[in-house]
């Protein structure tokens, strides 16, 4: 008999040979709207289930690649100092092992920590970043760590110009106004992705999917759903493309499973985990 142990659906490889990593990191502390982030990881395993290892949308199967699930990090709820730091280390033994992480959120403060690491194995890290909401605040009542301050704190680690946001619809003024002087934001879609990549060409990328910049027609399931998003079939061409860079790092995160009772959302972020897996496995 073999140990009882779930993972993401054809992700069953081991360690050394594998080239991409995928880990939860189940932290939801600094939520402003509606919790419940924490477990998508664990659902997604689960229903993971419910899809093909196949994918009819690039004539991939996830049984043909080496993708190893290193489960859930046991993370600080209370601090999100030391949830960032247990992370980042995480993240940096599968870096330091020339792999990809590629973690499953959480809320979207989460990405900080696997960015700190890979950013200091590759200095010219650019980061694609795809959501409806900016999180460009410098701080969100007084806190610095905060899901809605995230890219501002990636921004003090990359510099200026070097995060691409797509889908962008919500956010206070300042954080437009701050963003025409230190990122690239577009708007409410993906206008100008594929100028991006033509710009990111040889560059080491990182890309953070905020499964909100879905419309909430297609994905009510997240803690602060916005009016307006792209469709499922947009986010994947989307993902796609941007695969053709040389992508170091990625996540996905903002699944909320409480909020969507049917598990279409879950279901959907399983299908763009899979999606994202076999676009960028070289």
């Amino acid at each position: 008999m073999n140990r009882n142990i779930e993972t993401f659906i054809g992700c069953e490889s081991e360690y050394e040979d594998s080239k991409i990593v995928i880990f939860g990191a189940p932290f939801d502390s600094t939520t402003s709207f509606r919790p419940g982030t924490r477990f998508a990881s664990k659902v997604m395993r689960s229903e993971s289930f419910g899809v093909e290892t196949y994918s009819p949308y690039q004539d991939k199967d996830l049984e043909d690649i080496n993708v190893f699930d290193g489960g859930d990090l046991e993370l600080c709820f209370g601090s999100p100092k030391k949830a960032l730091d247990a992370i980042e280390k995480f993240a940096a033994e599968i870096v330091k092992d020339n792999k990809i992480p590629c973690m499953i959120g959480g809320e979207h403060l989460v990405t900080l920590g696997t960015v700190k690491a890979v950013v200091k194995k590759f200095p010219d890290l650019h980061v694609i970043h795809f959501d409806a909401h900016a999180d460009l605040r410098d701080d969100y009542l007084g806190e610095k760590l905060s899901h809605a301050t995230v890219m501002h704190r990636v921004w003090e680690l990359t510099g200026d110009n070097k995060i691409f946001q797509f889908g962008i619809r919500s956010g206070e003024r300042e954080e437009f106004t701050w963003a025409k002087d230190h990122v690239i934001t577009n708007k409410f879609d993906f206008t100008n992705l594929n100028h991006a990549i033509e710009v990111l060409k040889g560059k080491p990328v990182y890309l953070s999917i905020d499964l909100d910049i879905l419309d909430p027609s297609v994905f009510p399931g997240t803690g602060t759903p916005e009016a307006g998003g792209v469709t499922f079939k947009e986010l994947l061409k989307a993902i796609i493309d941007v695969s053709k860079l040389n992508i170091v790092g990625c996540d996905v995160n903002e699944l909320s499973p409480i909020y969507d009772q049917s598990g279409s959302s879950t279901a959907t972020a399983c299908k763009i985990l899979r999606e994202l897996l076999l676009a960028i496995y070289k």
